[in-house]
């Protein structure tokens, strides 16, 4: 009976995340970018422009690195470009667009820590600047000219069956894995992410159990948190996060708490690309085994980034919403994407 009324459980909460993700796609109609769609920028546009950029924070080391590469291409292209960290500050990042709309910026990008807050911030912009172009990165925004998205529902889906896989290889109902899934629940693109994981973590369905839903975005906190969980739980082998700063952190964490000696049986499953968790995915005295990424490396992701700056500048998007590709990296494709890094 109780196995029965777990298998309910898990069917329920299945449906639940399922049927957020197919409304979460329904709001958020748009066209799925490719090489093609991108070859369609004339990055001549962005030549004396000034762009204005703000993210949740340059201290995340995705960020650190793709905000760099893009800046660099940027300059390259004649653009006049300002980058700023928001510190996971909201009102922070609002001062910032409004500072950026009084320098008479062409274009303002944010990466917003308060979706709904943002959209405020970007229709005041529309209201009182209308030649200003208005983009958003990750969330579908209304009151922007176009949103550069992932649907997260369906990238932590994808986090989470690749982390399936390994447990289906390694683990079975008589030894189950003992996981650590990593979110964020201030962000709501992350809390779907989340969802996403747990979702797609059901392929191993009977093989695992989540024995800890830690809080970490940032390596430090994301390792002190496995550090913690491991003191009760110190069998604990897989874990699943939902950015750079969880797969760093809980590699650490874990390469200490086995002596740098890894076992076969011991993965650790995200997202982003960092040259960071690239170096770690290819070193076996770390648990890295899999990274869902974008367009590639930081220079890859920042090329099509100023991309979609030129294509909304000449109005040359063709809709409201890109939808962005996501890719697996192994260790088998690792170096190819180093190679494409920021050095």
């Amino acid at each position: 009976m109780k196995k029965l009324v777990s298998l309910i459980l898990a069917v329920l909460m299945l449906l639940s995340v399922f049927a957020m993700a197919e409304a979460n796609t329904g709001a958020t109609e748009g066209i799925q970018s490719d090489a093609e769609f991108y070859a369609k920028a004339d990055m001549s546009v962005l030549n004396g422009k000034k762009i204005g950029v703000t993210v949740q924070d340059l201290k995340n080391p995705y960020w650190a690195g793709v905000m760099t590469a893009l800046e660099t291409i940027l300059k390259d292209a004649g653009a006049e470009a300002t980058i700023l960290g928001a510190d996971q500050d909201p009102l922070k990042q609002t001062t910032q667009i409004e500072q950026f709309a009084t320098n008479g910026v062409d274009l303002i990008m944010v990466h917003p820590q308060d979706p709904a807050g943002v959209d405020d911030a970007f229709a005041a912009v529309k209201a009182d600047h209308p030649e200003i172009k208005l983009m958003c990165w990750d969330d579908p925004l209304e009151n922007s000219d176009a949103n550069w998205i992932l649907d997260n529902t369906y990238l932590g889906s994808v986090i989470g069956e690749m982390a399936a896989e390994f447990i289906n290889e390694h683990f079975s109902e008589d030894n189950k894995a003992q996981v650590i899934v990593i979110g964020k629940s201030d962000t709501p693109v992350l809390v779907e992410r989340e969802n996403g994981i747990k979702a797609g973590l059901e392929a191993a369905a009977g093989k695992y159990e989540i024995v800890a839903t830690n809080y970490g975005i940032e390596p430090l906190e994301a390792q002190e948190g496995v550090e913690t969980t491991l003191q009760k739980y110190p069998d604990v082998k897989v874990v699943a996060g939902v950015g750079a700063g969880a797969m760093i952190g809980a590699d650490e964490a874990l390469n200490i708490h086995t002596n740098g000696v890894i076992p076969e049986d011991m993965g650790v499953f995200t997202t982003d690309v960092t040259m960071q968790q690239l170096e770690q995915l290819a070193d076996p005295t770390y648990p890295a085994k899999g990274i869902i990424g974008f367009e590639g490396s930081d220079k890859d992701t920042a090329t099509a980034c100023a991309q979609m700056y030129a294509l909304i500048l000449a109005d040359n998007v063709g809709a409201k919403n890109v939808f962005r590709p996501v890719n697996r990296f192994t260790e088998e494709t690792v170096q190819q994407v180093i190679d494409g890094m920021t050095k």
